[in-house]
Order: C-alpha cells, then structure tokens, then sequence
C-alpha cells in the first residue's frame, strides 16, 4: 500500500500564487479565455507573469507571454524587481519579436496583428504540442491601438477567442479598466470571455490596498469577495483573506 507521501500532489493554478485557494474553490482549467482588467496600477501584469511562471515551475509544461506594452527586457526587470521567479518554461515575446517571427510565419496581411498572433499561437502549438498550455497577452487595448480599424478589430475578438479555445489554451488578456466599472461596460469582450479577474486599487481608508476579485468564471466556484493582494521583495505575490469593506 503506498504511503500518502508517494501521492503526486495536484497541479493546479489555484495553487500557483500564495492564497489564491482562498478566492478558487475549483481549479480552473483549459479551454478559458480570461480577462484580467484593472486600472493603472493594480498588478494585472505582475498577477498573470505570477501565475504563469509558477504554474510552468511546477508543471514543466510550455507557456507565451505576448507584451505589446513594453520590452521583453523591461518586462523581466519589473518581474524580478518584485520578487518574482522566472521560469524557463515561460517566453516572453515583444513587439520586436513578432517582427522577427514574420520571416517563419506566413500572414497575410502583416499589419493584421489579430491574424499574426493566431499564426504564432499555431507555431507554438506545432513546435511544442500539447506542453503549450497556458498564454497571456498584454494588452487587448494595445492591441486595438495597432489596428487602422479598431471597430473592425473588435468584431475579430469572437474568432480570436475561439482560436485559443480550439488550441485548447488556458488564456489570460490583459485589459484596462477604469475604477469601479461594472463588467456590462467592457463591451463585447465582456461578453465573450469565459472569466472576469478584477485588480483593483482601494484607497478609501488613507492608504492604498490592491486586492483581486472574481466577477465570473465559467465550470469554476470561487469567492466573488475582494481579497487583499501584496507584494513583497524577495517572496513575490500573496493573497491575503477577504478585503475589509
């Protein structure tokens, strides 16, 4: 009879950050597409960077990080400012990158970003399988700034959702917010997306608390309580229990 410590402990990605189990009852798993949205501020990238390179660490399987906001370089230099492990299962490309890319992929119209990151997605696929299981982009609003015709872009979001389904991905977006804005007022994204991870700044008691909150997630039962979330030097990110209203 084996003995308990011979069970293989479950990888889950609500184990992936510190008291995330707090706020997922449920693990949540492939195919999603998730919106992680926020102002300014409120660690949306640092939270999917987290989740990602801890969930990889653990599963040795593959994940893209995709930053249109910034460098990779930068991006990495940020992450380890505050603590937070690099994984080697993990890449982070750029906008530079994408460029490079142009001379494997065939795209159409190469200012067609929507179609040139679904033809990257299907590269990683090929080149790594069924390891390629997790993908963040930052951010949908950069994104939108790329394209000539930002009405037309957001008509695409339905059929570019579907592709990171049909990849069977676990896919995070990254989208800006504006505080205390309900999830009716995201647009069609809102709508579309399988989840809604809310990061949040609260500055109503003198100081300001960034915290994380739940507004949806299909086939998952979780808290929709705003938890407190911290950062610290040298340990990374930790959600604490249900914020104080």
């Amino acid at each position: 009879m084996n003995s308990p410590s011979n069970h293989a402990v479950p990888i889950m990605f609500k184990n992936s950050i510190s008291g995330l189990e707090k706020v997922f009852k449920t693990d949540i798993e492939a195919p999603k597409v998730v919106l992680v949205t926020g102002p300014p501020g409120s660690m949306k990238t640092s939270f999917c960077y987290s989740l990602m390179s801890s969930y990889l660490e653990k599963s040795k399987e593959f994940g893209l990080y995709v930053t249109l906001e910034e460098s990779g370089d930068s991006h990495l230099r940020n992450m380890r400012s505050l603590g937070l492990k690099v994984s080697p299962s993990l890449e982070i490309s750029d906008f530079s990158d994408l460029r490079e890319l142009d001379e494997i992929i065939e795209v159409d119209n190469p200012t067609d970003y929507v179609q040139f990151i679904e033809q990257m997605l299907t590269y990683y696929k090929k080149k790594h399988g069924d390891h390629f299981t997790v993908f963040t982009l930052d951010s949908l609003g950069a994104l939108y700034s790329l394209m000539e015709d930002s009405e037309g872009m957001r008509k695409k979001m339905f059929y570019f959702f579907k592709t990171l389904r049909d990849l069977n991905l676990m896919s995070f977006i990254v989208m800006e917010r504006s505080p205390n804005t309900p999830s009716e007022l995201l647009g069609n994204e809102g709508f579309l997306v399988d989840g809604i991870i809310e990061m949040g700044l609260d500055r109503s008691k003198g100081k300001m608390v960034r915290y994380v909150r739940v507004e949806k997630m299909r086939a998952c039962e979780h808290s929709m309580e705003r938890h407190t979330v911290e950062v610290a030097p040298g340990s990374g990110m930790t959600v604490l229990g249900p914020s104080l209203a």
